[in-house]
């Protein structure tokens, strides 16, 4: 490892301890067995799952367990490429190891700029639950290259996020429908005219009165002061604004798309996308709390107080430091008082992916509301949504008398998750 950081190294070591108590039994065996490359010992999953808590909150940020260069080198063989004593000895104080004289310390701390990389206060059964993880995370690459690149659905990926405007849209479709063909209708009905007038003019011989009807000049004050046209454009003002109000209605508290400017210009596409930055290190509550915490300008000095030093928008975070003061960050995502919602209940123990209710955050240079983190929305992905039972012996009664009653997956709302009481209490 070359360049990783880690302030908060002892916060990860308690998140990894959480994980090897919490953790499913035989939930990753194959990946744990395949990580014995390298001749690193693997007892069980618990030992990959420690690592991997403790390898995205201290060293995503700089690395890939792949091969992808980030800050520092991607780290997939690392074991085999290192001794297992060096490279915790470089984990633990790789600047010591430096000032050591050793050769392979200094080549490549040259290498990559002379970044500096954080000591850490890990044991040794930490590092090699770290470096356990790596081979595990290569074992598991290699066997989904083989499988194929069919990719399980994530939960509540066909929850529609304009749900919510559902009605409205149809009623938007209506009105466009009824215009076009009421437009349809007049323009035919005006060349039937013409028609039947060119016949009549000049096939057949018209007695003075046909001649004047036929001929007669379009008085256009009969058609506004016709019943059947003001009651027909009375009808379509009454349908446009009963549209306007249900979407107006149907609006209120919704905030999708909402795009705040930001106090400092943070780019998720920078940070999230190219570099690869587990969200959880910045986000270092999303696993373990009901609120994913707003990062500290501590967390940004990590890698700030060596990287982009000069940069307009980093130097507000200095400032932000020498002054005292928090930026002060324009919340995007907001859920009324009466909901409760629990970040832990869903990342960790669903396994909800960031991007299912976020959006492609990696992709986005400034974030905005992606879904409409409405209650309708919500309880789509309830119904959608099934849950892992496997090993669980306590859903293994309410999966018997749902199976015996029901022929569809077990979802969360199968277990109560469309309960008021749920999110209302």
């Amino acid at each position: 490892m070359v360049v990783s950081f880690g302030a908060y190294a002892q916060g990860a070591s308690e998140q990894a301890e959480v994980s090897q108590k919490g953790v499913t039994p035989g939930a990753t065996e194959g990946a744990a067995e395949a990580a014995s490359t390298g001749g690193l010992p693997v007892e069980d999953a618990a030992i990959v799952d420690a690592g991997e808590a403790l390898f995205k909150d201290n060293c995503a940020v700089c690395h890939s367990a792949g091969t992808d260069v980030i800050v520092g080198p991607g780290l997939q063989g690392v074991n085999g490429r290192r001794d297992q004593a060096w490279l915790h000895s470089w984990i633990k104080n790789s600047q010591a190891l430096i000032q050591s004289g050793d050769a392979e310390a200094v080549a490549i701390y040259n290498e990559y700029n002379k970044q500096a990389m954080p000591s850490f206060n890990f044991s040794d059964a930490e590092i090699t639950s770290i470096l356990t993880y790596i081979e595990a995370a290569a074992a598991n690459e290699a066997v989904q290259t083989t499988v194929g690149s069919d990719v399980a659905q994530a939960p509540g990926e066909n929850v529609g996020q304009d749900a919510i405007g559902a009605v409205g849209g149809y009623l938007d479709i209506i009105l466009v429908v009824l215009i076009l063909v009421l437009i349809v209708l007049v323009v035919t009905l005006l060349l039937i005219t013409s028609l039947l007038k060119n016949y009549l003019n000049s096939n057949r011989k018209l007695n003075e009165y046909d001649e004047q009807v036929v001929n007669q000049r379009f008085d256009f004050s009969k058609v506004y002061k016709s019943k059947a046209v003001r009651t027909l454009v009375l009808l379509i003002f009454v349908v446009v604004l009963l549209d306007l109000t249900w979407d107006s209605a149907m609006g209120i508290g919704i905030q999708q798309g909402y795009k705040p400017k930001q106090p400092i210009a943070f780019s998720h596409k920078l940070h999230a996308g190219e570099h690869q930055i587990d969200c959880g290190y910045c986000h270092s509550t999303v696993y373990k709390s009901k609120s994913a915490s707003i990062p500290s300008a501590n967390i940004c000095m990590n890698c700030h107080s060596q990287i982009q030093k000069e940069s307009p928008e980093i130097q507000k975070i200095y400032t932000a430091l020498e002054t005292n003061q928090p930026i002060e960050w324009v919340r995007i995502h907001n859920l009324p008082d009466l909901s409760y919602f629990n970040h832990s209940q869903h990342t960790q123990v669903g396994g909800i992916e960031c991007q299912t209710c976020h959006g492609p955050i990696q992709e986005m240079e400034v974030v905005y509301q992606y879904s409409p983190l409405t209650m309708g929305w919500c309880i789509d992905c309830h119904r959608e949504t099934p849950l892992n039972t496997e090993g669980n012996g306590y859903y293994d009664k309410l999966v018997e008398i749902h199976e015996a009653s029901s022929k569809g997956a077990f979802t969360v709302s199968s277990n109560g998750g469309t309960e008021c009481s749920k999110c209302h209490y």
